[in-house]
């Protein structure tokens, strides 16, 4: 997909790998708008990217929020194009812990941000993309990437539910893109490893640099923001891509704890 001139929905994006990813989309004369929670935050960043971008106060875990955030979006800017989610969280409990279990509020949280969410964006989203016009030798109306984990296969103690809804997230990514193929719509998961973003912010320096020198195969390093950025306008460049989980993640491999 040509991605001048298209429209991006990004969840998350007043922050971390969401904001990378709606700075570079701009950058590339793409339009974009900001879906997050944090209103200060966004508000910010849609003012400094200029008319290219409008933020919209969304929860994710809501259908009438969302609708709104969809509505806006298209009275912004006419069309739905491409829908990144990026929004997360990832609340930690072990699942038995001083003999109480993992708290159930915790569990349905993680889950209705980090799966739900993803699927309630992105269905609201597919059915505008559904509605483009195809320009001559176009080949697709939309891409869907959501944005999974390594933890999805390589969970750490007390990331039960972050595990599970990473996990989840590739698990939906074959039959979106079956149901959505003969609308021109794909649908494609991403798997970042360990990057430097505001989720592992707190962690002190000499724990963050033990973590990297254990886990981290080449380059020795958290990724950037950035180079999530990077993969997602290939994704969004590169037709071709579809159905599939693709990883980012220098080789890491977590260990239990």
């Amino acid at each position: 997909m040509e991605i001048s001139n298209k429209v991006a929905v990004v969840t998350g994006g007043a922050s971390g790998l969401g904001r990378a990813v709606c700075e570079l989309l701009v950058a590339s004369d793409a339009r974009v708008a900001i879906f997050d929670l944090n209103a200060e935050a966004g508000e910010a960043l849609a003012s400094q990217l200029g008319e290219r971008a409008i933020f919209a106060l969304v929860d994710v875990t809501r259908e009438d929020s969302v609708a709104a955030g969809i509505a806006k979006t298209m009275a912004a800017f006419g069309a739905i194009h491409v829908c990144v989610n990026a929004a997360g969280i990832a609340d930690a409990a072990k699942t038995v812990s001083d003999g109480q279990p993992f708290p159930l509020d915790v569990w349905q949280k993680v889950i209705a941000v980090n799966l739900t969410g993803s699927f309630n964006v992105l269905r609201l989203a597919a059915v505008e993309m559904a509605k483009n016009t195809l320009p001559e030798g176009a080949e697709e109306r939309g891409v869907i990437i959501n944005v999974s984990s390594g933890a999805a296969s390589d969970g750490q103690m007390g990331q039960a539910a972050y595990s599970a809804s990473k996990a989840g997230i590739i698990g939906m990514t074959m039959p979106i893109a079956r149901d959505l193929a003969d609308l021109g719509i794909r649908c494609v998961a991403i798997a970042p490893g360990l990057f430097d973003t505001p989720m592992v912010a707190g962690i002190p320096k000499k724990v963050s640099e033990a973590i990297v020198n254990r886990m981290i195969l080449f380059p020795r390093r958290m990724g950037a923001p950035a180079e999530i950025a990077m993969l997602v306008r290939s994704i969004v460049e590169n037709s071709y891509i579809n159905a599939t989980c693709l990883h980012i993640d220098a080789g890491a491999r977590m260990g239990a704890r």
